[in-house]
């Protein structure tokens, strides 16, 4: 049985579809992103998601990475080559490997979890505000630039830091700050400098 939903916002931003395998993440998301203003399909597994994609044509699909059976690259491939539709990353990893299938792939963001929604909706309205016209594919950019604001660029900073040195996301803030401050430069450029390193070690550079 699949756990499909629709939750309309009252002032018709654009329609989403959220896909993750985590029930309460998918709860929350589609609640907040409908209190935002838009209209939230979901699907708590792959193949559902492409069922509501072809129906619905959504103008934009959040995905969650690491699913049971497809995975959000899966669904991110289909949705790319089939309907041309845009999308972006919600995940908790940010190792080299998924960096470099993100890139591939031409996401419009990529979101590093625990992410509450007031940090989702400003990377999802900047994502709204460059995806592709309909019918135009992604194309393969990188994945934080140039669709994601700074916010998003500092989430996927925050994320790396968390998950090479196994930090709480406060204590990983406290670690970017300290490097900005060592290098006497602003938060948001150390960021890109983390999220450019990963990129170049993804590529093998």
């Amino acid at each position: 049985m699949d756990s499909v939903s629709k939750d309309v916002g009252a002032s018709g931003k654009g329609r989403i579809l959220v896909v993750d395998d985590d029930r309460l993440v998918l709860a929350t998301l589609t609640h907040g992103l409908a209190q935002a203003g838009y209209e939230v399909l979901d699907a708590d597994n792959g193949d559902d998601a492409i069922l509501i994609a072809r129906q619905h044509r959504p103008d934009l699909a959040l995905l969650d990475i690491r699913m049971e059976g497809m995975t959000g690259f899966d669904v991110a491939g289909y949705l790319r080559d089939y309907l041309q539709l845009p999308f972006m990353f919600l995940s908790a990893f940010a190792d080299e490997a998924t960096v470099a299938k993100v890139k591939e792939l031409g996401a419009l963001a990529y979101l590093v979890k625990p992410l509450d929604i007031h940090q989702i909706v400003p990377a999802v309205e900047a994502a709204f505000a460059n995806r592709p016209a309909r019918g135009v594919p992604a194309p393969a950019a990188p994945a934080v630039e140039p669709a994601a604001s700074l916010e998003v660029v500092e989430a996927m900073a925050l994320g790396v830091l968390m998950h090479r040195y196994s930090l709480t996301r406060a204590q990983a803030l406290a670690r970017l700050e300290r490097m900005a401050a060592e290098q006497s430069i602003e938060l948001g450029e150390q960021a890109r400098r983390i999220v450019e390193a990963v990129e170049q070690l993804a590529l093998g550079g």
